[in-house]
Formats: structure tokens, C-alpha cells, sequence
């Protein structure tokens, strides 16, 4: 699974997997995510969605879910493309976890991959 994510920016190369690991915590205690929901958009600069990718719940109770980033996701064109990612709780509280600053507008970024395989 390849890629990075550091401070506003989310990186994957064109056409790979990458998986996004989620833990969230309120003052050190994992916060029990039942009921909530992982979204994360990336959109062009026109504003058209590119995709959607949802989360999974791998540990409720302990706070834990993970975004799938898939082949076909990333198989989008080389470039930097706008995105953010909001867990919805099951109150119906809405939070923005990425980017962390406010003041930022997260940056999913696609490379360019060398290898295609034809099977």
C-alpha cells in the first residue's frame, strides 16, 4: 500500500492502493465511533467529484476506521486535486479531521506511476 499523508497533503501514485488509518481520541480516550460515518471527497478545480471513498469501522470502541483508497480511485489523472475528510457521529456532529488546520485546504496529490501491467 503506497502513499503518505503529512500535514495537508494526501499522496498516492496513480493507479496503486493506499490505506488511511484513523484512531480518534478526546484527551487520550478513544472516542467509540458506532454509528459514524468516515467520508473523505476529492474534487478537481472545477469542483467536480472525482470520488468518494468511505470509511470502515475496524474497532468501534476503541475510535479506530480506516479509508480504502482503491486502484480505480486513484487511477484518476496525474495532478493535485482538493479534498477533506468528515466523520459524522452518530449525534449527527460533523467534524472535519482532514485537514487539521482550519485555515488549510487539504491536497490529495495523484504521481505518476511507471509500471502497468496487461495480464
Amino acid at each position: 500500500m503506497t502513499g503518505r499523508v503529512v500535514n495537508n497533503l494526501i499522496e498516492v501514485r496513480q493507479g496503486d492502493s493506499f490505506q488511511i488509518n484513523f484512531q480518534f481520541k478526546n484527551k487520550c480516550k478513544p472516542i467509540d465511533v458506532t454509528g459514524s460515518t468516515l467520508v473523505m471527497q476529492v474534487k478537481d478545480a472545477g469542483g467536480n467529484i472525482m470520488f468518494t471513498c468511505l470509511g470502515e469501522v475496524v474497532d468501534a470502541k476503541d475510535g479506530k476506521m480506516i479509508l480504502n483508497i482503491t486502484p480505480t480511485m486513484s487511477s484518476i489523472a496525474v495532478g493535485s486535486y482538493v479534498t477533506d475528510i468528515q466523520l459524522t457521529g452518530a449525534d449527527g456532529s460533523v467534524n472535519t479531521v482532514f485537514p487539521a488546520d482550519v485555515n488549510a485546504i487539504g491536497t490529495f496529490r495523484i504521481t505518476e506511476q511507471v509500471t502497468t501491467y496487461v495480464g
